[in-house]
């Protein structure tokens, strides 16, 4: 049987987007976090809502019930936004998990079902210890094959990153310059986790070194710095501190209309032309320790709903939990042909007033990483970039018109591309 074109029945837009700041918040949990996301997402339609419109909500969360104990999220976030007694539903992909919520409330208008839906993601990490917190995040590993043999996130990635080496011959010096990318951009985001440089990490060094009377460190560049175990110690190789991204606490929403009445709530919204979602194997089973099938996948069906190809797309949020998954995702999803991406990192193609920025927020490493959130987080990033509301981190490209998201959960084993325009 000859395969369909996937389109969505209705069009759907953009036309609200909110997020919490990302952090390791004592004096907040998930609730207060998705408050501030929500209020801000309402606040953000330029012509008003009024959430007594809003028909029906869908909520990402990887592991609320592991990490706070409280489970059956939907009805919750019901009361706590004062939607009850309209559905609220809860989604769980890993760290893809509101990017699933965001593809069900966009099917559920896309159906006729609905006209004005919200997709929000949260997640709460910092009330437990590391040691806890890397036990709840294993959960998402396949627990026979992966989880039972010792392998945490840090591991995966280091064994993808070593094999990535291998094929192409990468180093740790080209992992390094996506590190200082994306600490280049996250100091101008106001909701980032770190908003600083690497070279302000190597000053803040230096004058603590000099407060305590310690040797000063001498680094002649952040390179150098980086390749400092003491600054940046291993985690697992080739993955170093820097290498990772950060636990987080966090919250993001967006409000998705019917296309037809989407200028009714703002003259400048943001069009959803293109979804896909992939679902990939063990790292045992897979094909590749340098590419993700899924990814893959989500990437041809994304493309072929909207029209479009990857040179089209101008600019991208991809799932950098890691340095080298910059590198994986921006090749498996066409950007670059793979083998190529590192380097095109150190010609600087990925900066923001480069020809393909990548992670202008910051991405994962900078901006912070609290799971349920990730996937609308990123597309926050395309919302303000595409209206022009990114402010100093606001990419110099006068013609910004098509943005994309790519968000993993697991190993690999849910991966989701979304393309979205102004037009």
């Amino acid at each position: 049987m000859q395969q369909k074109k996937r389109k969505l029945g209705r069009g759907v837009a953009v036309v609200g987007a909110g997020m919490s700041d990302f952090g390791m918040f004592k004096d907040k949990d998930s609730r207060d976090l998705l408050v501030e996301a929500y209020n801000e997402m309402v606040s953000s339609v330029d012509k008003g809502i009024d959430p007594k419109d809003i028909e029906a909500v869908w909520v990402g969360n990887f592991s609320n019930d592991f990490y706070t104990h409280q489970a059956h999220l939907g009805p919750i976030v019901a009361d706590l936004l004062g939607h009850t007694p309209k559905p609220v539903t809860r989604t769980e992909g890993a760290c893809a998990a509101s990017t699933l919520a965001f593809k069900d409330a966009c099917f559920a208008i896309a159906s006729g079902f609905y006209d004005v839906v919200m997709a929000c993601g949260v997640e709460e990490m910092s009330k437990l210890s590391t040691e806890e917190a890397t036990e709840g995040l294993a959960l998402a590993l396949d627990k026979p094959y992966e989880g039972i043999v010792g392998f945490t996130f840090p591991g995966v990635f280091g064994a993808l990153a070593t094999a990535y080496f291998e094929k192409y011959g990468a180093t740790r010096d080209d992992l390094m310059n996506v590190t200082i990318k994306s600490h280049s951009n996250a100091p101008f985001n106001p909701k980032a986790q770190f908003k600083a440089t690497v070279r302000d990490l190597m000053n803040r060094r230096i004058e603590r070194a000099k407060k305590k009377g310690d040797p000063v460190p001498a680094w002649k560049d952040e390179k150098e710095a980086l390749w400092d175990p003491m600054f940046n110690p291993p985690i697992a190789w080739p993955m170093h501190l820097y290498d990772c991204c950060p636990m987080s606490d966090g919250a993001s929403a967006v409000l998705l209309v019917a296309e037809e009445i989407a200028r009714n709530f703002t003259d400048n919204p943001v069009y959803v032309i293109g979804m896909g979602q992939g679902s990939g194997r063990p790292l045992h089973t897979g094909a590749s320790l340098t590419s993700f099938e899924a990814n893959q996948n989500g990437a041809k069906e994304a493309y072929e709903m909207s029209g479009l190809t990857p040179k089209d797309i101008q600019f991208a949020e991809v799932h950098d939990c890691f340095s080298i998954a910059e590198l994986i995702h921006t090749e498996d999803l066409g950007f670059f042909k793979p083998g190529e991406a590192y380097k095109a990192v150190a010609e600087g193609q990925t900066r923001r007033d480069g020809p393909m920025p990548i992670n202008t927020s910051g991405g994962l490493k900078c901006k912070g990483h609290p799971v349920g959130a990730t996937g609308l987080a990123q597309m926050h990033e395309i919302w303000e970039q595409l209206r022009g509301e990114a402010g100093e981190r606001q990419i110099p490209n006068k013609n910004l018109r098509i943005g994309a998201t790519q968000n993993l959960g697991g190993t690999g084993g849910t991966c989701t591309f979304c393309i979205f325009e102004r037009r």
